[in-house]
């Protein structure tokens, strides 16, 4: 009968076929997962971008329901100087609202901001008005996110 004894030659020898990746196995890993996170980050960060623009979109448009109310109530809209605080705060300049609604136009009486929480502009003029937000750059013009976005253009 013959019997087989573990020598430390023969444990050696079965640890030293089975060690792992190499270096360059790894490398090569690495490499992979890094292009494939480069290519995931760059279409989040292009939706997070049309999300905020959509966002400030549905926000000019949530404005415009409460100018449209404020005109239903008071027969005009809001001129450029009472602004867009005339939809949370009864104006007292010229023309002053008659039918003003207790409360004001917008729910929780503060006026939203635009998705970089920047204000937005309000202009009044010959009876029509345009909303804008200088979009994430803050200032005029621009283009992609930076854009402005008008209520004339939605």
């Amino acid at each position: 009968m013959h019997t087989h004894r573990f020598t430390a030659s023969s444990t050696r020898n079965s640890t030293r076929s089975q060690q792992g990746f190499t270096l360059i196995e790894v490398m090569v890993v690495i490499a992979i997962i890094g292009g494939i996170l480069a290519m995931v980050a760059t279409n989040i960060i292009g939706s997070a971008d049309d999300a905020r623009i959509k966002t400030t979109q549905n926000q000019i448009k949530l404005v415009e329901g409460a100018l449209d109310m404020y005109k239903l109530h008071n027969y005009r809209y809001p001129t450029t100087e009472q602004g867009l605080e005339a939809l949370i705060d009864k104006p007292n300049s010229d023309p002053v609202p008659k039918n003003y609604q207790s409360g004001g136009y917008l729910k929780g009486g503060k006026l939203p901001q635009d998705a970089w929480d920047n204000d937005f502009l309000y202009f009044f003029d010959k009876g029509k008005y345009e909303i804008i937000s200088l979009g994430s750059d803050g200032t005029e013009g621009g283009e992609g996110d930076a854009a402005d976005i008008s209520s004339l253009d939605i």
